[in-house]
């Protein structure tokens, strides 16, 4: 049999963790022991969220923005209900992209005008449900504008709108672009003008836009000029509204650190850009209200993924660890959800906290599914972990149980607690 491997020199680390703490060994999430939190929801695998970490995120948030800035949880990032309903008491509004995420956020009390409906294919009936709750839409194509107006009549009730725009730009550095050129996402920006005026005919019930130019930022500068020039682009097409811009989604795009080498997102120029665009809507859009609209940034860091040691392998020097748990709980860390070249999420022994260094050892991190793609951790220098261990993934928050195959190969499914 082959040595086990040793750990790479002078590999890029990942980001320091400075939202987690352990305790004898084991970490712990809203205060309680992984190994507690296992026994206490029965099982492995599970993902756990801290109420503490997304308290502290908008509040670190709030005091980073000028006041005044709405902020909106965008659901799609973590859709669990409780996790919905605790967001709603810390932010301004709740963004949801389907008929199901718009039940959740009703049934977690968010008052129906802080709640706004996106989505390139919204369906009729999805159209319905959201002019029968009284949310606001925002349109992403001509055809939804007719059946928007038989629905206001039929019910009696406003439909309220705003309108996508899909800018003539793109977000620089963005790890998945969502504007500029061809997208199935918004109203091109050159076409808008003519719908608005269809807006109008209507009589829809017109209330700004919504811009949104990619996700996974790490780089303010680059922010910081998608929101003035999608301000700007507003700015313009406002010219042309039926009514005044009282609602003005610049989007989002905040970026969190997930792999080796990347850098936590400055705040400081966000802030002062969103600050001197207050001033100048203040003058030129007077009645809008601008909103910034994140799902990933709120709930990433907050969350963790836990499996369960089944088995220790070695194969020709390779050590592999094989948990309970894989790609069907947790698609992201396996690297098949965007990544054009698989980089490790932050793993950790979750059991083995406060192992030296001198005894951790090169190791992958695998699921139990037939396939090479079930893959967690690849080569990472870890404490050296046996069966019964449990391996924790960070920055596990967002775009995890629900953004993954559970059905896939039949395993079960994942638990999920807010802790």
């Amino acid at each position: 049999m082959n040595a086990p491997q040793s750990p790479p020199q002078n590999a890029p680390q990942h980001a320091p963790l400075t939202g987690h703490q352990s305790a004898d060994g084991v970490l712990l999430v809203g205060g309680v022991k992984i190994t507690q939190l296992a026994q206490r929801i029965g099982s492995t695998p599970f993902y756990a969220y801290s109420r503490d970490l997304l308290r502290a995120r908008v509040a670190q948030l709030r005091a980073s923005l000028p006041a005044g800035i709405s902020l909106h949880y965008a659901m799609k990032a973590n859709p669990m209900p409780a996790l919905v309903q605790f967001m709603a008491g810390l932010v301004d509004g709740i963004d949801v992209a389907s008929a199901g995420e718009l039940q959740v956020a009703l049934d977690a009390g968010v008052p129906v005008h802080e709640i706004s409906f996106a989505g390139p294919g919204k369906r009729d009936i999805e159209l319905c449900q959201a002019v029968a709750a009284g949310v606001l839409v925002n349109v992403e194509s001509p055809r939804e504008l007719p059946v928007l107006a038989a629905l206001q009549d039929e019910l009696g009730l406003p439909a309220r709108v705003a309108v996508r725009v899909n800018p003539d730009f793109e977000l620089k550095g963005s790890g998945m672009k969502m504007s500029g050129g061809p997208k199935q996402f918004g109203v091109d920006a050159e076409a808008v003008p003519d719908l608005l005026h269809t807006v109008g005919t209507l009589g829809l019930a017109f209330e700004g836009f919504h811009l949104y130019a990619g996700s996974q930022n790490l780089k303010a500068e680059s922010i910081c000029e998608a929101q003035l020039r999608s301000y700007e682009l507003a700015l313009r097409l406002a010219a042309h509204a039926p009514a005044p811009v009282s609602f003005l989604n610049l989007g989002g795009g905040f970026g969190v650190p997930y792999f080796p080498g990347e850098q936590p997102l400055a705040l400081e120029p966000i802030g002062q850009n969103l600050a001197a665009l207050q001033e100048r809507a203040a003058r030129e859009l007077p009645r809008a209200r601008l909103v910034i609209e994140l799902g990933r940034y709120f709930v990433a860091e907050a969350g963790i993924y836990v499996a369960r040691v089944t088995d220790r392998k070695v194969s020709r020097g390779q050590v592999f660890l094989v948990v309970d748990g894989g790609l069907h709980h947790h698609l992201a860390a396996s690297g098949n959800f965007g990544q054009v070249v698989r980089k490790n999420y932050p793993v950790a022994i979750g059991s083995r906290m406060d192992a030296p260094a001198h005894v951790h050892e090169v190791a992958s991190v695998v699921g139990p599914l037939c396939t090479p793609l079930d893959l967690l951790a690849d080569r990472m220098s870890l404490a050296r972990a046996d069966v019964g261990d449990l391996v924790v993934v960070f920055q596990s928050g967002a775009y995890g149980a629900s953004a993954s195959p559970q059905g896939f190969l039949g395993h079960p499914g994942v638990a999920q607690a807010l802790v």
